[in-house]
């Protein structure tokens, strides 16, 4: 089983990723959970959410406390959050940052796989704003192999609709465009 957790700040759609992870690994006959976790929040708090993947049943419904896989929507929040807090030491991080490994240094102590991708700058590209939670769900997907690239576009188009396209470019540029700075 696949285990992820994701970290953004409300409003910037780490929700809708797992939603759409979850819909996706359903489309492709497989089993799935994508939930929140949620306090008092509000737009700009930060958030998690987390998502579970399986060619089997998922019987469990308790958080994700060892994941293997852990996505850091808003790079600030590594200065606020231990974002690789239980992170599987044989895991991957995957930051949305320009920065490099020895910037990240700073503020991560994962010895592990560490990727980064500009979802950011992608997102402003291809968007027109810099929400990042698709753009960052190609990165996801190339770096996890939790579902094939192209199973998120009925997902995303039925979320998006008219503005599916922007999002699967941005997702596929995402999966292009993420790469591996530490291998752990």
């Amino acid at each position: 089983m696949l285990e992820i957790r994701w970290h953004g700040r409300g409003g910037q759609g780490a929700v809708t990723s797992v939603e759409l992870l979850a819909l996706s690994a359903i489309g492709e006959g497989r089993f799935a959970q994508g939930f929140p976790s949620f306090g008092p929040e509000r737009r700009g708090a930060p958030v998690a959410a987390f998502n579970r993947v399986d060619d089997k049943q998922i019987k469990i419904r308790s958080g994700i406390y060892n994941p293997d896989v852990v996505v850091v929507l808003d790079e600030s929040l590594i200065a606020m959050v231990d974002v690789a807090e239980g992170l599987k030491r044989t895991g991957t991080l995957i930051v949305n940052t320009t920065r490099n490994l020895e910037e990240l240094r700073a503020n991560i102590t994962f010895e592990g796989r560490i990727a980064v991708c500009d979802a950011t700058g992608i997102a402003w590209k291809e968007l027109g704003v810099p929400i990042t939670n698709t753009t960052m769900l190609g990165a996801v997907v190339r770096m996890s192999a939790a579902v094939k690239l192209e199973s998120l576009d009925i997902p995303i188009k039925e979320r998006f609709g008219r503005l599916a396209i922007k999002n699967q470019t941005a997702a596929k540029r995402a999966w292009d465009e993420v790469r591996i700075i530490n291998e752990g």
